[in-house]
């Protein structure tokens, strides 16, 4: 008797405590989710789900302005959660890859979600008509207008540097990448005194700055009065 009593009592220790370690919740999504339970008790949980208007990732050119397309927030029963943007390191000013963090929160935590802003140089940062240059050219062989416009070309890939030389003017047309600047080899005629037009070939290359304000161009020419190399240094 007293063997059965004790046999009767263990097993009723071991279901109370099978029963008390194995229930609880099982979504691993849920706020309060039990890695040690066996049996979902219904108890589950949820932070509000967070849904990113537009997309994840983003580029825009430098200097252009960014407006963020926000984001919605739900609880699990569809009801609407307020989401707060933060976009304070958002800096369209120079190249670099931003975050905005998205938060929405109700009484079981608070969710997050993220956005990245790839900020860059691009066709949009190369047209203008205030540019201006500071150069160690020759004024004979390589006389560049200091006041130069710079306009879209073609296509994507590609501007146009108008008025290039003083008095003469002409256009250099100009094969872009990104920041990265490339002048095919080309030929300008340019008026000499006592001479008349002479041909001087020339070619260039150079980068823009990650503020998207200037770009420096190498030249390398070949006039009458000699060949060689220079700089010039495009600011707005």
């Amino acid at each position: 008797m007293k063997y059965f009593c004790y046999l009767t009592l263990c097993i009723s220790f071991l279901l109370l405590n099978f029963s008390c370690k194995k229930k609880g919740c099982m979504d691993q999504t849920a706020a309060n989710y039990n890695a040690e339970a066996k049996k979902d008790d219904g108890s589950c949980v949820y932070v509000p789900v967070i849904t990113l208007n537009g997309d994840a990732s983003m580029t825009i050119s430098v200097g252009s302005g960014y407006i963020d397309q926000g984001a919605t927030a739900v609880d699990s029963d569809g009801a609407s959660v307020d989401v707060i943007a933060d976009t304070s390191l958002i800096n369209d000013g120079i190249v670099g890859t931003f975050q905005i963090i998205y938060t929405a929160s109700n009484e079981h935590g608070t969710a997050t979600a993220t956005r990245d802003v790839d900020v860059i140089i691009n066709h949009e940062n190369w047209p203008g008509n205030n540019w201006t240059i500071t150069d160690d050219c020759s004024d004979i062989n390589f006389p560049l207008n200091s006041t130069p416009e710079i306009t879209a070309g073609a296509n994507e890939g590609q501007i146009l540097i108008n008025n290039m030389f003083n008095v003469i003017g002409g256009t250099a047309i100009c094969q872009i990448d990104g920041a990265s600047i490339n002048i095919p080899e080309n030929i300008a005629s340019l008026s000499v005194p006592l001479l008349g037009s002479v041909d001087v070939t020339y070619s260039g290359f150079g980068t823009m700055n990650d503020t998207g304000d200037s770009f420096v161009v190498t030249y390398i020419y070949n006039a009458i009065f000699g060949s060689g190399t220079c700089t010039a240094t495009y600011s707005k």
